[in-house]
């Protein structure tokens, strides 16, 4: 019995550095990113992405910050009615599209734990987000976070699985 449970905590040790070594690999890998390079990599922001390089929101979530995004991914876009985000993406509508991208935004960097003991945030719109938690899953409005605490150089991303409208649009 002592050889089987040695066993057994030699496959556990290895089954740790087996998760545990690419995870902080990837840490470092993407505290070296910004937020828009960090969503870019994820192959599940390219809407996303297009979309702040259409608002010429960039340079900005680029930037020093901190920042933390609530980021929809491709498939949150997807589920807006047919037409709504090639819309968006005109010219015409950059405004409209800047405000929708900055209600996602908020100032500083608020880890998921943090952000589960907050009942709103403020965002760079000029907005306000309920944030609740419920069975140890963060909402965001009418968005679960599917994905939390995603680490850039300038701040962190939360993956949320619906686009957050603002009130005027």
């Amino acid at each position: 019995m002592n050889a089987h449970f040695r066993k057994l905590v030699s496959i556990a040790f290895l089954l740790l550095a087996f998760v545990a070594v690419p995870a902080m690999a990837g840490d470092k890998h993407h505290q070296k990113k910004d937020i828009v390079s960090t969503a870019m990599s994820t192959g599940q922001h390219a809407t996303l992405v297009a979309a702040i390089q259409a608002a010429e929101l960039d340079e900005t979530l680029r930037g020093s910050g901190p920042y933390t995004v609530f980021a929809p991914t491709d498939a949150a876009f997807e589920k807006l009615p047919p037409g709504a985000v090639d819309d968006l993406l005109k010219p015409e509508n950059r405004d409209k599209l800047r405000a929708l991208l900055l209600h996602h935004v908020v100032a500083g960097k608020v880890m998921s734990a943090q952000a589960m003991t907050m009942d709103s945030a403020n965002t760079l719109h000029g907005t306000s987000l309920p944030l609740s938690a419920r069975g140890g899953t963060l909402y965001v409005a009418d968005a679960t976070v599917t994905g939390a605490d995603v680490y850039s150089s300038n701040g962190v991303i939360h993956v949320v699985d619906t686009v957050l409208m603002p009130p005027e649009i």
